[in-house]
């Protein structure tokens, strides 16, 4: 059965506390309830031998990486969103890397812009992608376009297992699609 799941990877993206607890800088207001299909979906993902890969936003305590439209969050003396070392660049609790696992850095929306993801992603043989996480129209939505542009074949949504802000920005991002559990690009 492993072979089968050889060449697939699960992109969980930006599953950390800023973006997901009530009080996090960031907070998606759908990102706790997907915390348990994310989970599931890890779970099902290392029983089939399936490549978790964590894609984590890490910003420098001082926002010198951050996007221009985000820098006015960070200040001498306080850890903006998701700073390097902070609570709230950590996981939410239930999610843990594991042995095997691979956690990637990143600072913009999409897990390949200005990263070595594409470059791992072919060195160990991945060819098609699964991705959950949070936020759906802007790190999810980015990183499946870059996806879809680099050839990973299919590329596949959980769409229980994604999160925006709102269900109508969730859904308006899905607009015209399968609104099933799960797309297929």
């Amino acid at each position: 059965m492993a072979d089968k799941w050889s060449q697939t990877a699960l992109l969980v993206i930006d599953m950390q506390n800023d973006f997901i607890l009530e009080d996090g800088l960031m907070k998606v207001n759908g990102g706790k309830a997907i915390v348990p299909n994310v989970i599931k979906a890890v779970d099902i993902a290392r029983q089939r031998g399936i490549l978790v890969v964590w894609v984590v936003r890490e910003h420098d305590q001082q926002g010198r990486d951050v996007e221009l439209f985000r820098r006015h969050l960070y200040s001498p003396g306080k850890a903006g969103p998701t700073s390097k070392g902070s609570v709230g660049a950590e996981l939410v609790d239930g999610l843990v890397i594991k042995e095997g696992d691979y956690k990637l850095v990143k600072t913009r929306f999409s897990a390949f812009f200005a990263t070595h993801l594409h470059s791992f992603l072919r060195t160990e043989g991945i060819k098609s992608l699964v991705i959950t996480g949070v936020q759906t129209p802007n790190c999810i939505r980015q990183t499946v376009f870059d996806a879809v542009a680099l050839d990973y074949q299919p590329v596949t949504v959980i769409v229980d297992a994604t999160a925006a802000a709102t269900p109508d920005i969730h859904a308006g991002s899905r607009k015209g699609r399968n609104k099933g559990k799960r797309e297929t690009l």
